[in-house]
């Protein structure tokens, strides 16, 4: 078996929690250096892990084969522009970049260096966004009119983390948000339009951390919406169809897994409790007829394996950095939209 020897960029929350457990799971994959400025950090959790202190020392290393972004946002474009130049295949934490201009730049240097080029948009692969994919795809709601999904969470204090800071890249939209995009993007991609409402409620917040978006497609409405003062969520999905309507509510496990210690092909990985399972609701000509639908498992691993699989075999990128540029144009528009407050055609 082909060994690709992966060097990382950062070790905070993303790189600690996501990338790093899950990379370690692949068979072919060998995590062997991280730039990290806390060294004794990544000697703790991944011991025989190199440390080294620039991004420069990584590229410089000629048996890396794939750079992974973890970096604050702000980075992403240049740390991936290196990579590219330096011969490395590259992955970057989402969002891809801070704007399209940047996104389009790094689409044509992969192009040019012959580089492979992916963004990590994990929750293609939460367990509920994989059950209403197989829903959909049999046919069971018929034409969708509503899609509807939130990530909402209670967190009335601001942090001092770079996140939180009124910096580009920053906020709710750009963190949150390009996860609900990339998932419609997924499902129907580009909208004809973009409203979006973006803003503070926080006291204290200096960055958004609401925001409210409607993506239109013909007859269908699209609605992304997430709050950071929500103590008892509803739904997290809701679909409704000509032939029936999905609701699920609950948070998919991985990432609280992933923080306890729980890895990929353990007991019980991406599993729902049956009290999360969706309700699916089909019109029948007696009536409404409701069932409940087990959660398929969540597998944020095969986004791991696909890159494995693109570099070795040339098989397709699990996310391709094109999806990954029209998140990043729904962000703009929705900002601007939110800001003239009008709809805007998605060109």
């Amino acid at each position: 078996m082909k060994i690709v020897n992966v060097g990382m960029v950062g070790y905070g929350f993303s790189g600690e929690i996501f990338h790093a457990p899950v990379i370690q799971t692949i068979e072919g994959l060998n995590l062997c250096s991280i730039v990290s400025s806390n060294p004794l950090k990544v000697e703790e959790k991944l011991p025989g892990v190199a440390v080294v202190s620039s991004l420069g020392e990584l590229l410089a290393d000629n048996n890396i084969e794939l750079v992974i972004i973890t970096s604050p946002n702000a980075t992403h474009y240049d740390y991936a522009r290196q990579s590219l130049l330096a011969g490395k295949h590259v992955v970057v934490e989402k969002p891809f970049v801070i704007t399209s201009e940047e996104g389009r730049k790094l689409i044509e240097l992969a192009e040019r260096t012959g580089k492979s080029l992916s963004v990590f948009h994990n929750r293609r692969w939460d367990n509920d966004f994989l059950t209403l994919q197989d829903i959909i795809s049999f046919g069971a709601l018929g034409e969708i009119r509503h899609y509807e999904t939130h990530f909402d969470r209670f967190r009335p204090e601001v942090k001092t983390r770079w996140r939180e800071q009124d910096a580009p890249g920053a906020g709710f939209l750009y963190d949150l948000g390009s996860h609900l995009i990339d998932q419609a993007v997924t499902l129907f991609g580009k909208p004809d339009t973009v409203y979006g409402d973006v803003g503070i409620q926080r006291e204290g917040s200096v960055t958004d951390d609401y925001f409210h978006l409607i993506l239109t497609y013909g007859p269908l409405r699209v609605i992304l919406h997430s709050g950071s003062l929500v103590v008892k969520p509803g739904p997290r999905v809701l679909v409704h169809g000509t032939k029936g309507s999905f609701v699920k509510v609950g948070v998919d496990p991985q990432e609280e897994q992933l923080r306890s210690g729980s890895r990929p092909g353990d007991t019980g990985w991406g599993e729902d409790k049956e009290e999360q399972f969706a309700e699916l609701t089909i019109q029948r000509e007696e009536g409404p007829v409701s069932t409940r639908v087990k959660t398929l498992p969540g597998a944020y691993e095969r986004y791991y394996q696909g890159i494995y699989e693109s570099i070795t075999e040339n098989a397709p990128l699990p996310v391709r950095p094109e999806d990954a540029l029209n998140t990043i144009k729904i962000i703009e528009l929705a900002k601007r939209s939110s800001l003239e407050q009008r709809t805007l055609p998605f060109a």
